[in-house]
């Protein structure tokens, strides 16, 4: 990225240390959810417990959403990112102190605890994404946005995708070891957190009431562009996601085994860092909003392909562009929420988007799973990417303005 461009040396440097803490703390979460999921089957041997560890993290995102909007449009957004990350280094330590039995005769790590500590894990995250959705505006000229969007989003997938094979090498050492790698990428993230430096704008003086926590919902409401942005993502991903079935496609179609699942769970990862990297050198420049739902049409299209493909290769190629594509749209969707919302607004209108993206995954899995119940693997993938298809086409109908906006 070009990053010489910033008009203004010190949010350039506020801006690096933000997305060298987003990489840190991403690669620990990351490598965190895997030693949880790991040690409570160990401990438990119930797929029912593993759904739980997810849902004890998503349902403090929902509930807190307004809340935590709220607090992020008045307080200083860089202290909150601060204070989330510190309690997931925390919970880290917890779990690390537990498996290896301190403080006790031995190991007192339990099924009770994991779940206590995945909702403070989920209420943390709750907090901390949109303030840090709401913080990077803030460090970023408007004319750059787009670009630091595209580097931002690659520096996440990288972290997505190193995070949980770092996490495998090092479960080698044993789940107190994952914990204490945690740990210690949270508080890497702390100390970068600390040194983002920005101006922050005293918020408008308005007491805390139910309006005031619903402004964010009435203010994507209103704005039919915003609400055909962050509504597409949910419905987008909702029919389209194939992540939870990869294991059946690499088994019983693919018959490819773990190595191959591996490389599958990765592809879509890879397609969308390539395209940040594109993205952030060529930004998108005119026609962003056809160029968006082009974009979703083609994940559709990914998908329809994948769940017909008996081609390894060809079921790898589709998922990458699928990853790609994903990204565009990824990139249109969250510059124009933050470009299209004012700065005392930015953290309301986030969490708002932050719900929709987390519903879109965790309702997504389930529905992929629920229609492969009834149709198979093959028939819940192809319906789901004619669906997104058919979601592209509506929106280009529905939301017109969304559609024909031209920049950014």
């Amino acid at each position: 990225m070009a990053l010489h461009n910033f008009s203004d040396l010190t949010r350039q440097t506020a801006f690096m240390r933000l997305w060298y803490s987003r990489l840190a703390s991403i690669s620990g979460q990351q490598m965190l959810m895997v030693a949880v999921g790991w040690q409570m089957y160990e401990l438990t041997g119930s797929a029912w417990d593993l759904g739980l560890v997810g849902l004890f993290q998503f349902l403090p995102a929902l509930l807190l959403t307004l809340v935590a909007g709220h607090v992020a449009d008045r307080l200083h957004r860089a202290r909150i990112v601060l204070v989330c990350l510190l309690v997931q280094g925390l919970v880290a330590l917890v779990l690390m102190a537990a498996t290896e039995g301190l403080f006790a005769v031995g190991p007192w790590a339990s099924r009770e605890l994991l779940l206590g500590l995945s909702v403070a894990l989920g209420a943390a995250r709750a907090f901390q994404m949109p303030a840090q959705q709401a913080l990077m505006p803030q460090l970023v000229p408007p004319d750059l946005l787009s670009r630091a969007m595209a580097f931002s989003a690659g520096g996440m997938q990288t972290a997505v995708i190193g995070g949980p094979a770092l996490g495998g090498l090092i479960f080698v050492a044993g789940a107190t070891a994952v914990y204490a790698s945690c740990a210690g990428l949270f508080f890497i993230g702390c100390v970068l957190m600390s040194r983002v430096r920005y101006v922050h704008l005293p918020p408008p003086d308005e007491p805390v009431t139910v309006r005031s926590l619903l402004a964010g919902l009435v203010f994507v409401w209103q704005r039919k562009a915003l609400l055909g942005a962050v509504s597409l993502d949910l419905f987008a991903v909702l029919l389209g996601g194939a992540t939870a079935l990869l294991p059946l496609f690499a088994k019983d179609i693919l018959m490819v085994g773990p190595w191959g699942l591996g490389l599958l769970r990765a592809a879509p990862a890879v397609g969308a860092v390539l395209m940040s990297a594109f993205l952030t050198r060529w930004p998108l420049q005119r026609h962003v909003g056809y160029r968006m739902l082009g974009a979703v049409a083609v994940y559709g299209l990914c998908m329809v392909v994948f769940g017909l493909s008996t081609s390894f290769v060809l079921s790898l190629a589709v998922l990458a562009l699928s990853g790609s594509a994903d990204m565009v749209s990824v990139v249109v969707r969250q510059t124009l929420v933050q470009m299209e919302t004012p700065n005392e607004m930015r953290g309301r209108v986030s969490a708002v988007n932050s719900v929709f993206i987390g519903a879109s995954n965790q309702l997504g899995e389930f529905e992929s799973g629920a229609t492969a119940a009834v149709m198979g693997p093959v028939g819940s993938v192809v319906l789901g990417g004619v669906g997104t298809l058919l979601i592209a086409a509506a929106w280009l109908r529905y939301f017109p303005e969304l559609a024909r906006r031209d920049r950014l």
